[in-house]
């Protein structure tokens, strides 16, 4: 085990952890809400700290990122755990830990073995993505830091609940970052995630004020965040922060506690896109389904097809110098030059 970062040492061994909103007070032997990390004789430790339970390379587009080097991989990690108990996850059989006794089989690796295995992959990105990387913070910190020292850059993938100084502290070494915003109503996430809406929109708020790349994922839900007024305050919010910001829209399927939902329709997250349109937004996708021209990626100007896509794969890449090759109009993002 490995002492925590972010916590407070309380009366009679107890501990208030402070990486996350939750806060969680935990008494002595007992861990936090997330699962992975314990009370031991009135210090904090991380229990995942190098434990890899998932390392793979993936398409950049599958983080969903589709404006941040398009067409490059992403050597993509997670431990289990998570601060969010999500009725929907679909990773829960690594995210959902706390009563799994053999939850923390994993080999030890060190930050040095995952940036070498980056290397080696030949990889542009670390995505600290699957499960979510704010419960393996320590870890995420370490390899951060040194990736960023070998050039390499790094994504967080997450939920966005991590509280004001643990995400400042990780903040100089991360390029971008896909924020799950699940929905518009504090009771939803509540009710569905065991979350709150406010700590999540702060976290984008302050990774855009940082200059950091950002784009947003709804996983449209039947019933939950399906509503054209929660639909449209979510777009109006990516707006007022950037009309730019990609807004992926994606589709859900029964899983896991909430088997009793039915999938999300394609005309439902083509509503989406168009509701998201008409409030201004730019870069609208559809995610996990067939969805033809709201995978591709349009310039501004001219409207021909700047990023050319099909899945997770980029088909055409028609810029240069952050530029469509067509018209010369900027395309906002991150693209090698």
């Amino acid at each position: 085990m490995k002492e925590a970062l972010f916590y407070k040492q309380l009366d009679n061994k107890k501990v208030r952890c402070l990486l996350c909103p939750h806060n969680c007070l935990i008494p002595e032997s007992r861990r936090g809400l997330c699962g992975v990390r314990q009370n031991d004789n009135g210090k904090l430790y991380t229990l995942v700290y190098g434990k890899i339970i998932a390392a793979s390379l993936d398409p950049i587009e599958k983080k969903p990122l589709f404006h941040f080097y398009p067409g490059t991989t992403a050597y993509s990690i997670a431990t289990v755990g998570c601060n969010f108990t999500c009725l929907h996850c679909q990773n829960a059989d690594i995210s959902q830990i706390q009563n799994k006794a053999n939850a923390f089989e994993a080999d030890s690796l060190s930050p040095e073995d995952i940036v070498e295995a980056a290397q080696k992959n030949k990889v542009k990105t670390i995505a600290y993505t699957y499960t979510e990387p704010t419960i393996f913070y320590e870890f995420a910190l370490d390899t951060a830091e040194l990736a960023h020292k070998r050039e390499l850059k790094n994504v967080f993938v997450t939920n966005g609940f991590i509280n004001k100084e643990p995400l400042e502290k990780i903040m100089p070494f991360l390029d971008g970052a896909n924020i799950d915003l699940k929905f518009f109503k504090d009771e939803i996430y509540k009710k569905v995630c065991s979350g709150a809406l406010e700590p999540v929109l702060k976290t984008i708020e302050s990774l855009k004020a940082n200059k950091k790349w950002v784009e947003i994922t709804t996983l449209i839900i039947p019933g939950y965040n399906d509503d054209s007024r929660q639909l449209t305050q979510i777009a109006k919010y990516i707006v007022a922060l950037d009309v730019n910001m990609p807004w992926h829209v994606t589709a859900f399927f029964p899983t896991y506690r909430m088997t009793d939902v039915e999938p999300t329709s394609r005309r439902m997250l083509f509503k989406a896109r168009e509701i998201a349109f008409k409030c201004g937004l730019k870069n609208v996708y559809c995610g996990n389904v067939y969805a033809d021209e709201a995978e591709n990626t349009y310039c501004p100007a001219c409207e021909r097809a700047v990023v050319e896509r099909s899945g997770y794969r980029v088909t055409g890449l028609n810029i240069k110098g952050s530029k469509c090759k067509y018209c010369g109009e900027a395309i906002s993002g991150r693209f090698d030059k």
